[in-house]
């Protein structure tokens, strides 16, 4: 809430949580060990929401707490590596128990976003974020860095369920002079 303040917040929540489209929804992964999620994921790419254009070392960690809630903290660099350090807390809440893929983000009471786990890799090592308004996604990883390959491969799964892929921006992620948040 530093830059927008609740205001800006606010307006984030409702836009993030707006009407469906007429695609269908997207598929969450089967099932997702919620325990082996935890941790910090970098933000490799993404269609950014409005706090999220110019990120620089963006990270979003997740610890889940005793009432089953997620504490999310997203960091990242405002404009530069050097910039001003950004900090902010949704929570997340998962929605769907049988599989534990399928949360609402909630960056302000009481609205949760659509948040879903479309894609992980069986050692937990990338994850994709999409939401079924196909409006945002997130591309992430245990590394700042991933293959090329491998960044083609989500690209194309995600295009696959209807995104615009042209809409997606990778986030600069350069750790030189500082470690890296290690899992």
């Amino acid at each position: 809430m530093q830059r927008f303040g609740l205001p800006g917040i606010i307006v984030m929540a409702i836009f993030l949580s707006g009407c469906q489209t007429n695609h269908s929804p997207i598929q969450p992964v089967s099932y997702v060990d919620i325990d082996r999620f935890m941790g910090d994921w970098y933000v490799i790419a993404n269609i950014p929401t409005y706090i999220e254009k110019g990120a620089h070392n963006a990270i979003e960690s997740y610890e889940l707490k005793p009432d089953g809630s997620i504490q999310t903290t997203f960091t990242f660099h405002e404009d530069s590596y050097d910039g001003e350090l950004k900090t902010y807390h949704p929570t997340g809440f998962i929605t769907d128990k049988r599989t534990n893929a399928i949360w609402g983000m909630q960056f302000i009471w009481p609205i949760k976003a659509d948040y879903r786990i479309m894609y992980l890799t069986e050692d937990y090592s990338q994850t994709i974020i999409a939401r079924n308004k196909r409006d945002y996604v997130w591309i992430m990883a245990r590394t700042p860095t991933i293959p090329e390959s491998d960044y083609q491969h989500m690209l194309s799964l995600i295009k696959q369920v209807g995104y615009d892929i042209s809409e997606i921006q990778r986030v600069p992620q350069d750790w030189s002079g500082q470690p890296p948040k290690a899992r």
